[in-house]
């Protein structure tokens, strides 16, 4: 019996050093020769159209391994459908995180699941970078130091449009048809900031949801208001066809759209290169269908990536831009992290981004952050169709962002 006793107790010793083991390791890469990296992106339901932002994700990261990978280490990139659900979206980032052994995610889309998955990585003490949401409450430094935004914020793009409608057209009367979820609510309330006492030209607003059937209405509605300006908050699919609503109509307002849907191949042409014209939106990425980049090299370095590791998604595709702009910049912080690939120096490198230019990136946007600031990229600049491309107009626009990390 005694010896059984020690056996037992040697066992429980054992189990116990190995648990407390694994926890150590647990922070740790999950390999000398390989960086895991997690992500969850719509590639089915109603917002599959930024399934495209994974896929060229994924395939930047092929291109990165055909290269030597990472000092020396090759990426896996691990990537998973969460049909826009959130509750679906933390379960993956669960799995991601505890079968998967991910050492970080990265540019997860939207965000609902963002938000879903935001108390349960920084509970993890795991980096959940550049997320694909221009939500402000995503990069709060002091509350939340293990998640990151990427993209200028949307309460911020939309004050934009209200500077430019104050700017131009200071009178004039305005109707808005925004998408009715976290995305379309935060554009819009950027507008109304920044219009302030002028929400009083705002004649009429309305929210649609992202399968809805009654644009035709919607579109006749604030046409019958007889507003000057038409501000249009959504997706590109929706945005193609309201344009071509609203053209049908022979209405023909100043139309703002926001830089979501500001895609000549994804909204302008598909609604009609005529009736696009004279669009009004801002920008911080190159359009990959604007024949104005075609010279451009970091735009020549994108169309040999796409004829090479991409040729399922079409090369004019703004949201599989987008994902390969993302993946860009996290190879910047994972190649300054040196042989360091713990999680507290991956979020170190992050936040020590300086004047950091992505190659497809409009001229002058520069990515800075601190762990003070956790919203890189707080530049966009104003552009406007003219039927065949973008125009840029003024200077890089910088004023309308706000730091929301203090809060």
């Amino acid at each position: 019996m005694r010896v059984t006793g020690r056996l037992l107790f040697v066992l429980i010793t054992a189990l116990a050093s190995l648990g407390a083991m694994s926890q150590q390791r647990s922070d740790q890469p999950t390999s000398d020769d390989e960086i895991r990296i997690g992500n969850i992106v719509p590639y089915s339901g109603p917002l599959s159209e930024f399934g495209a932002i994974g896929n060229a994700e994924a395939a930047y990261f092929d291109m990165v391994n055909d290269h030597g990978g990472i000092n020396g280490r090759k990426v896996r990139f691990i990537t998973r459908d969460d049909n826009s659900d959130p509750a679906t979206a933390l379960d993956l980032t669960r799995d991601l995180v505890e079968k998967d052994n991910v050492q970080l995610m990265f540019g997860s889309f939207g965000t609902p699941g963002n938000l879903a998955t935001r108390s349960y990585l920084n509970e993890k003490k795991i980096p959940q970078l550049f997320v694909a949401s221009g939500d402000e409450e995503l990069s709060q430094a002091r509350a939340f130091p293990w998640t990151m935004g990427w993209q200028p914020p949307f309460r911020s793009e939309g004050r934009i449009y209200a500077n430019y409608i104050q700017a131009y057209y200071p009178r004039k009367k305005i109707v808005v048809l925004w998408q009715n979820d976290q995305f379309g609510r935060m554009l819009y309330k950027g507008i109304q900031e920044g219009l302030g006492d002028l929400n009083r030209l705002v004649l009429v607003d309305v929210a649609f949801d992202i399968s809805d059937q009654h644009l035709e209405g919607h579109v006749s509605i604030l046409k019958r208001a007889g507003a000057d300006i038409f501000v249009f908050l959504g997706v590109p699919s929706t945005a193609s066809k309201v344009i071509q609503l609203a053209a049908s109509l022979n209405w023909h307002p100043v139309f703002i759209v926001n830089d979501a849907s500001a895609s000549i191949a994804n909204a302008m042409a598909p609604a009609g290169l005529e009736n696009s014209a004279g669009v009004i939106s801002a920008a911080f990425l190159k359009d990959p269908s604007d024949p104005a980049w075609k010279d451009d090299p970091g735009m020549k370095d994108w169309f040999a990536f796409m004829d090479k590791y991409h040729r399922v998604e079409s090369t004019n595709n703004s949201a599989a831009l987008y994902g390969y702009a993302a993946a860009e910049a996290l190879t910047k912080v994972l190649r300054q992290c040196g042989d360091d690939l713990s999680r507290e120096n991956i979020m170190r490198q992050a936040a020590s981004l300086r004047d950091y230019h992505p190659s497809v990136a409009l001229p002058n946007i520069r990515m800075n952050s601190s762990p003070d600031s956790y919203l890189p990229i707080k530049q966009m600049r104003l552009v406007q169709f003219d039927g065949r491309s973008w125009q840029p107009f003024g200077e890089v626009i910088e004023t309308a962002f706000t730091e929301g990390a203090a809060r």
